[in-house]
């Protein structure tokens, strides 16, 4: 029996990058930081950060490009896959990624903000995003509520 499983938490620390293949599938890859603690035989504290390579396809692919951003704290669930291919200079290279499954958002955005659009850069909750929140509660009246006005 086999088991290739990933299990992260961590930070990431690059806006998603979305694109397309040429058959039509979608592909999203950004970087995941874990970060380790312990105290050394001299009683210092010390730190690491390790850092993942992760890629998503298909409907993950596209709910991480518009709701993940720089910073964010996520779980993220896959498999171990290393890929090689040769650069221009004629060097073999490879990487090692986490083809992830699973994804699931801990921690919580700004009240205002809102999912960025697909392909933009722009952090979410920037100020057009604060606009529209803006304009949406101006449209909100001030009347109050009466219990015989509610249809249940």
């Amino acid at each position: 029996m086999d088991l290739n499983r990933a299990m992260i938490i961590g930070n990431v620390t690059r806006d998603p990058e979305v694109r397309t293949t040429p058959t039509g599938q979608t592909v999203c890859s950004f970087g995941v930081a874990t970060n380790q603690q312990w105290t050394d035989a001299q009683g210092q504290k010390q730190q690491r950060a390790e850092f993942h390579n992760i890629v998503a396809w298909g409907k993950l692919a596209e709910i991480c490009g518009q709701y993940l951003g720089k910073g964010r704290k996520t779980y993220i669930e896959g498999r171990l896959q290393t890929r090689e291919w040769e650069a221009p200079d004629g060097q073999k290279r490879n990487r090692t990624e986490i083809v992830a499954d699973n994804m699931i958002m801990l921690d919580r955005k700004d009240p205002g903000a809102a999912p960025r659009p697909m392909g933009s850069s722009a952090p979410a909750g920037d100020a057009s995003s604060s606009a529209q929140a803006a304009a949406i509660d101006q449209g909100v009246s001030d009347q109050e509520i009466k219990l015989e006005d509610i249809p249940f």
